[in-house]
């Protein structure tokens, strides 16, 4: 199926007014006046289906804060489509899916005495800066800064959640091997331990400006900000923790 790549800026009331003018102009300028009067021609669902999800995108990106530009396009329909020229104001709904993002379909509809209901497809692209590798990295290794850089992708067909700092990378162990140039999303990380069981830690007791600081052991395996299960080994007893930094835990007292 052709397509007809459309980008997109909010047009200002004057230019609305054009944009109504030449959408009239595309009705009656058929060749017929008789048929020109009678029909709802392809070009005119296609450009109310454009504004709607204009409208539409921009709201949704404005409502869940997200940053990004964004590139609409419609396919083109059959141009031997001949509608009944509707009585009424056209209306647009999305029909599917639940987020104006990837591919689309626009219910474009004529509520007038002759109704009837076109669906159109579209393709909407959002590009935001995204983590992506700089280099091929293994499985089971810490992401390093020098690993990771942040790059341009349409976030539309990134399935897994996507990453929009490297901090949120690096630190991280791999759970898989990555190509070069790869999106790095959630499946491709877990917490990396820096603390393993029967490692010795300081583990750092406070209250307020107050530490005490006791020699200890990990009886289990833990990341950053992690609770584990710690011996004191001055007083034997096994206490939770959290991990702070690689070979340190904190408790409260």
């Amino acid at each position: 199926m052709n397509t007809e790549p459309t980008f997109f800026r909010r047009p200002t009331i004057p230019h609305r007014k054009l944009l109504g003018a030449l959408a009239a102009l595309c009705l009656f300028n058929v060749g017929s006046p008789a048929l020109a009067d009678a029909v709802t021609l392809p070009d005119m669902l296609i450009g109310v289906t454009q504004g709607f999800l204009e409208f539409t995108v921009e709201d949704y990106l404005a409502t869940s804060q997200t940053e990004g530009r964004y590139e609409i396009q419609v396919n083109q329909l059959d141009p031997r489509m001949r509608m009944p020229m509707c009585d009424k104001e056209l209306t647009a709904s999305l029909e599917s899916p639940a987020k104006p993002l990837g591919r689309v379909t626009v219910k474009v509809r004529c509520e007038g005495t002759s109704p009837w209901t076109v669906f159109v497809p579209a393709q909407v692209r959002l590009f935001r800066d995204v983590v992506t590798t700089s280099r091929p990295l293994r499985r089971a290794g810490i992401v390093e800064p020098e690993d990771v850089i942040l790059r341009e992708r349409d976030i539309s067909v990134i399935n897994q959640g996507y990453l929009t700092s490297v901090d949120q990378a690096i630190g991280q162990r791999l759970t898989r091997p990555m190509v070069t140039d790869q999106v790095i999303t959630l499946v491709h990380l877990e917490q990396a331990e820096v603390i393993r069981k029967g490692d010795q830690v300081v583990i750092t007791a406070r209250s307020g400006t107050l530490s005490v600081r006791m020699p200890g052991e990990a009886l289990s395996n833990g990341g950053m900000s992690e609770q584990i299960r710690v011996k004191n080994l001055n007083s034997q007893r096994v206490i939770k923790a959290q991990v702070i930094a690689p070979g340190q835990v904190e408790v409260s007292m």
